[in-house]
């Protein structure tokens, strides 16, 4: 049976990513330093990788018999919320302590890592799209996306000096399933939603601002078909750009909840944030044309299913109705 071992498996990508895995027959097991709050059906070891390291082959087995050496590693976890690394930069400098835990451990076990990137290292790109080779490190805007670009370099140095197999992707606000727990709340979408069915106030930093949002089951489809062409040698050490080619402004998503709900928003402007993009549309050539990937749930129709979640898992599970703060980005 085919093993994977996927760090950061409580967050929204790694939920639904390892239950996706599951489904098809592989054998997962998570690593997060937070218990899951969505599932329990994710064999989970508990671990700060970037304070212990990556565990041990025996440790591995402890926590799920058999699993002392996975066939691949998917790399999750990560600490995200640009304004807030912006802040506090010193979380943006575990993120690499992080990867370089997880490929020391690719390195010694000799598996394959699947490498999970972000836009951020484009900085600022001009219209109409963003390719691949267009990231530049002497335009890039906070420590969170310095510390990704660090966190490819060094999988590329593994690449070479170790023959590390790998593919990295590129991901861009992916929202969906998973991604509703208000204690925890920093995607942009579910702040609108959860503050709009208060009537709450929203605050939109740049209404102008156009971003590819992704659709949590488009990226899952990506990461699927990656693993597997990886598993099979048919395609190795590429990275792709991975999102839905499905833009809105800031405005228009604001607008399109609002539509969903049948409410008006209140809308406070302010301008972008030091460390924040105002432009990301994603060229998908790459990913179509190796991988076979092809982007499937538009714009309207991610953001219909999101409130749909979020409506059904309200009702589930009752949440506190205390009001937080929530920094949209």
């Amino acid at each position: 049976m085919l093993k994977v071992l996927v760090t950061g498996s409580s967050g929204q990508v790694g939920t639904n990513l390892s239950l996706a895995l599951m489904k098809k027959g592989v054998s997962v097991l998570g690593i997060d330093r937070r218990p899951n709050t969505w599932t329990d059906q994710i064999p989970l070891l508990q671990r700060d990788l970037a304070a212990e390291g990556m565990p041990t082959p025996q440790m591995l087995n402890t926590a799920k018999p058999g699993f002392d050496r996975p066939d691949l590693v998917v790399s999750l976890a990560a600490n995200a919320k640009v304004h807030e690394l912006v802040i506090d930069p010193k979380r943006a400098h575990e993120n690499t302590t992080t990867t370089f835990n997880v490929l020391e451990f690719c390195r010694l076990q000799q598996v394959p890592v699947v490498f999970s990137s972000s836009r951020e290292v484009y900085g600022r790109p001009e219209p109409p799209s963003v390719s691949e080779d267009k990231a530049d490190v002497y335009h890039i805007l906070s420590p969170y996306a310095a510390y990704k670009m660090a966190d490819e370099m060094l999988i590329y140095s593994y690449a070479h000096c170790y023959n590390l197999k790998y593919l990295i992707f590129r991901l861009s606000n992916v929202y969906g399933r998973y991604d509703s727990d208000l204690q925890r709340m920093t995607r942009v979408i579910h702040i609108f939603i959860d503050q709009m069915l208060r009537d709450e106030p929203i605050t939109i930093y740049d209404r102008h601002k156009l971003i590819d949002f992704t659709y949590v089951d488009d990226c899952i489809s990506g990461f699927m078909l990656g693993i597997e062409k990886l598993l099979n040698n048919e395609v190795v050490n590429e990275t792709f750009n991975l999102s839905s080619g499905s833009p809105a402004t800031l405005i228009q998503l604001a607008e399109t909840i609002a539509a969903n709900l049948d409410v008006t928003p209140k809308i406070i402007d302010k301008p972008i944030r030091p460390g924040e993009i105002n432009f990301y549309v994603a060229d998908l050539t790459k990913a179509k044309n190796l991988l076979g990937y092809e982007p499937k749930v538009t714009f309207e129709e991610g953001i219909k299913r999101a409130i749909e979640w979020v409506l059904e898992w309200n009702k589930m599970v009752q949440p506190d109705l205390l009001k937080i703060e929530h920094n949209v980005y």
